[in-house]
C-alpha cells in the first residue's frame, strides 16, 4: 500500500486533486484527505473530508456526490498520472481518521467504481 506522501505517484495525484476547487450536487465542502493506492488488488482509496456529514447531512443528501468525484477527480488524477487500477473508492468521513478505523462518533460513506472507457461504473460494494 502507498500512502499520500510516501511515493512520487501518490503525491502527484493528492497535488493535481487538492489543487482543483471541487463542486459537488449536494454543495457540501469537501476536501480530499488521502489517497491510498493498493497493489493487490490494485485499488485506489480516494479519501474526503466532509464536515457537514456529521452535522446532518445523510447518505442520501451526498449520494450523488460520489459519482461526481469518480468522474470528475479521482479517474483524471489517475489517467494524469498513468495509474490503472481494478476499482477505485471513494470515501467520505466527517473528520479525519486513519483508513479502515472505526468510530461510531464518526460517519463514514462509502462506494466503489470500477474504471472503464474513461468513465467510473458503480459497483455494489
Amino acid at each position: 500500500m502507498i500512502r499520500l506522501g510516501a511515493g512520487l505517484v501518490c503525491a502527484a495525484i493528492a497535488g493535481m486533486a487538492a489543487a482543483q476547487d471541487i463542486a459537488v450536487p449536494s454543495g457540501a465542502e469537501i476536501a480530499l484527505m488521502e489517497v491510498v493506492l493498493e497493489e493487490a488488488p490494485a485499488i485506489a482509496r480516494f479519501r474526503f473530508l466532509v464536515p457537514a456529514i456529521g452535522g446532518g447531512l445523510s447518505f442520501s443528501d451526498v449520494a450523488a456526490d460520489f459519482a461526481v468525484l469518480c468522474d470528475d477527480y479521482a479517474l483524471p488524477a489517475l489517467e494524469a498520472q498513468q495509474v490503472q487500477v481494478e476499482a477505485i473508492v471513494i470515501s467520505m468521513s466527517s473528520r479525519q481518521i486513519a483508513l479502515g478505523e472505526i468510530d461510531p462518533a464518526t460517519p463514514q460513506f462509502f462506494e466503489q467504481f470500477r474504471p472503464e472507457n474513461g468513465t467510473c461504473i458503480w459497483e455494489k460494494f
